[in-house]
Order: structure tokens, then C-alpha cells, then sequence
């Protein structure tokens, strides 16, 4: 495979070793740690921090670890400034929160530079388990199953693993390398990943069952849904999954002078600024509603801003325009942009059609229901989590409910 496109400044750049004994020197090391449980996955925050005062790097990334084996990841792309980090006792006297983002991301750099490794799983108990998909709910799972001697195998449609981390989350947040790191950790621990295998097509399900003892749901949302507008197939318009997918893995899609991204929520606002980055001289990201009513986290839009990125508000296009490639974006009454690539970002559809044929799963709007402590569905012998339950959420819940599962799984298979 080519290698990825290369070039994009880091959203947040490493700290260096002085500054980050120095930030870390900052927290008060809370008894009670609102910062740790406003984390989905409960890592110890105060304990991985004090760890990096005392240049215990790989005991600090050890904490983090054993709650959350995605450290790496969830260090680039959570929103902490509405987790842990808007948490922070300082807000209360009107300091700076701790950079806890970034001092993770120390520690996880450290570990993976230093060839850390995770705990050695326990005895195999003979209990297989399945995990449909790669993303970052199915590795969490994986790994925490891993830790109790079950062996598990992981199904996967695409080439590479790592589902969003890999294919989805803009290069400048986290790249298909680092995704890989996290990967390959977790195959270190046995874990088998299967790529190009898609359940129901080159594995049925009643395989599927009769070889394993439990199975773990964590497909995603699946294709973005369509807009229904005129000029939808017209050269030039690209989902912005595929658009993202596509630079990610080195294959960018041929990028224009003026780009028109449809939609406002986080994956918009990365396509818009990726767009940018790519060399976009214009970029105007198109939205429904007004600028208070989009789902976009307000950082990231600001920082789509500052990335020199334009918005419209409550503007829904009615019809892409041109012949040969879309040419413009039409919307309200003879109002239009003109563009020569458009990028369509209203969200995904849920992969209904292999779970409708498993007896037992329920489907609420879209969602597979489950046991909120267990992460189990309605055939005891399936469980989910991640965005095919949540709705679509961030990688760090998708790990929390990985987790939450595996341990539902262990529960009910010992």
C-alpha cells in the first residue's frame, strides 16, 4: 500500500520533556479526581501524572494502559476539553487546566519508543471469542479478553485494522501509523486479526456461532447516508469517510482550488480543514442550521477557522450543478457557491443488514440494544458496543465499551 500523505501539521505538537515535568508538576493530585471520572474509561489521571514528576515514564504509561489499552489514541482525539481536562479542579480559580491530553500523549509516546509491552495474558481457558470488526470497541474488547486467557479472533471487511483510527480520524489528529502501533500491540498479546473478511459474505454467521463461544458486535455506523438531492453522483463529490479514508492511506482523491464541505459535526469540521492542508485555496462548509445549533465541539470549529476555513449557516443545498463535474453547490433561493469538489458530511447509516438476520438482537432506532452493564443484546450470546450502540460517539467510548463488554463476556461464559 502507497504510504500516507505526508505534511500535515500536528493539532496539538508533543511536549518536551522539561515542559511536561513541568505541567505535570502543576497538579494538585486530587484525592477525589473529577478529571478521572469524567473519563469514559476511568483512567487514574492523578496517579499517571505523579508518575511522569518522578520520570517513571513506562509505570505512568502502565496506569493508563490498564484502564484504557488505547492510550495512544485517545491521547490524540479525545475532545479532553470536554472530558477530563473541562474536569479539572483549576477551572474553579480561574487557572489553566493540566494539559492532560498532552501528558498522556507523553507518557504513550515514551512506552511505544521504548518497545513497551502489555501484561502477559493469563493461561488459555479454551473459550474463543469473535469480534465483528476492527475498530477501537472490538480492540478494546480483544485485549481485555486477552488478560483472562481467552482466545479471540477479530474480523474485519477492510485491509487494515483499526477501523476510525485507521480509516476516519483526520491525518493531523492521528495517523495510520500510530493507529498501527496500537495494532500490533494488541496482536502481541495473541490476539488474530482476519482482514478482508466480512461476516455473512466470506464467513456465515451459523459458522461463526458453531466455531466460537461468544461474539462482539463492533461494526460502526457503516456508508454515509445520502443527501437526495439532484447532482449527488456527479464527479467531485466525495462522502467525507472516503475522502478522509483515501489521504489516510496514500490514495488521495484529486483535490480542487474551491471545496464545499456539506455538514456540521466533527467529521465535517476534519475534512474542511484536511481540505486546507491539501492545498484548498477555498474551503466553505455549508450547514442546515444556525452556528449554535451545530454539533461541531466549538474548538474544533474555531480551529477550523483559524485554518482559514469559511462557514455558512442555515444553508441546505438543494442541487449540485455542472455537467461534466460539479461545478457549484445550490441552496435557498438562487443562492450558490462555486466549487469544483464538494464533500458530503450528514453522518453514517447504521450497518443493519447482517444483524437483522441474528435471531434474538434488538434494534432500537437503528441501535443495537443492550445491557448497559454488560454490554450484552438480546442473544445471550452476543454482545456490542462502540458506535453501532452509542450512535457514534468518540474512540474513548467505544474503548469504555469494549471493555464493559469483555467483562460481561467473562462473567457470563465463567
Amino acid at each position: 500500500m502507497s504510504q500516507p500523505v505526508c505534511g500535515f501539521p500536528e493539532l496539538h505538537p508533543p511536549l518536551t520533556t522539561q515542559a511536561a515535568l513541568t505541567e505535570a508538576n502543576r497538579c494538585l493530585f486530587c484525592f477525589d479526581a473529577p478529571c478521572a471520572a469524567a473519563c469514559p474509561t476511568h483512567i487514574d489521571v492523578p496517579r499517571f501524572i505523579q508518575k511522569i514528576t518522578t520520570g517513571n515514564l513506562l509505570g505512568s504509561a502502565s496506569t493508563i494502559l490498564d484502564a484504557n489499552v488505547l492510550g495512544l489514541s485517545c491521547s490524540r482525539v479525545c475532545p479532553v476539553e470536554v472530558l477530563c481536562e473541562g474536569a479539572c479542579v483549576l477551572h474553579n480559580v480561574n487557572k489553566k487546566p493540566i494539559a492532560i491530553g498532552l501528558l498522556q500523549r507523553h507518557a504513550m509516546d515514551y512506552f511505544y519508543e521504548a518497545g513497551g509491552q502489555l501484561p502477559r495474558a493469563a493461561a488459555e481457558n479454551g473459550k474463543r471469542v469473535a469480534c465483528i470488526g476492527a475498530g477501537p470497541a472490538s480492540l478494546a474488547c480483544a485485549a481485555e479478553l486477552r488478560r483472562y486467557g481467552f482466545a479471540v479472533t477479530i474480523f474485519d471487511k477492510r485491509p487494515l485494522a483499526g477501523g476510525l483510527n485507521t480509516y476516519g480520524v483526520a491525518q493531523y489528529k492521528f495517523s495510520p501509523a500510530d493507529s498501527a502501533k496500537e495494532i500490533e500491540l494488541i496482536r502481541s498479546t495473541g490476539v488474530e486479526f482476519r482482514s478482508d473478511a466480512e461476516i455473512g459474505a466470506t464467513m456465515s454467521i451459523p459458522d461463526l456461532e458453531r466455531e466460537h463461544d461468544a461474539i462482539f458486535i463492533g461494526i460502526g455506523l457503516g456508508l454515509s447516508q445520502p443527501l437526495g438531492i439532484p447532482g449527488e453522483v456527479l464527479p467531485g463529490v466525495y462522502t467525507a469517510l472516503d475522502f478522509i479514508a483515501a489521504y489516510k492511506t496514500g490514495q488521495p482523491l484529486p483535490m480542487s482550488d474551491r471545496v464545499v464541505v456539506i455538514g456540521g459535526g466533527n467529521t465535517a469540521i476534519d475534512a474542511a480543514v484536511a481540505a486546507k492542508y491539501l492545498g484548498a485555496s477555498q474551503v466553505t462548509v455549508l450547514y442546515r442550521r444556525s452556528a449554535a445549533q451545530m454539533p461541531a465541539f466549538a474548538f474544533e470549529v474555531e480551529h477550523a477557522r483559524q485554518a482559514g476555513v469559511n462557514f455558512v449557516f442555515n444553508a441546505a443545498p438543494t442541487r449540485f450543478a455542472g455537467s461534466r463535474r460539479v461545478a457549484s453547490v445550490e441552496y435557498g433561493t438562487d443562492l450558490q457557491i462555486e466549487c469544483e469538489t464538494v464533500i458530503v458530511a450528514i453522518g453514517q447509516s447504521r450497518l443493519l443488514q447482517t444483524l437483522e438476520r441474528i435471531s434474538g438482537i434488538i434494534l432500537n432506532k437503528g441501535k443495537v440494544a443492550v445491557n448497559l452493564q454488560t454490554g450484552q443484546t438480546g442473544n445471550s450470546k452476543y454482545f456490542a458496543g462502540g458506535d453501532c450502540v452509542n450512535g457514534g460517539r468518540e474512540v474513548v467510548d467505544a474503548a469504555a465499551e469494549g471493555k464493559r463488554a469483555a467483562r460481561g463476556i467473562v462473567q457470563w461464559l465463567t
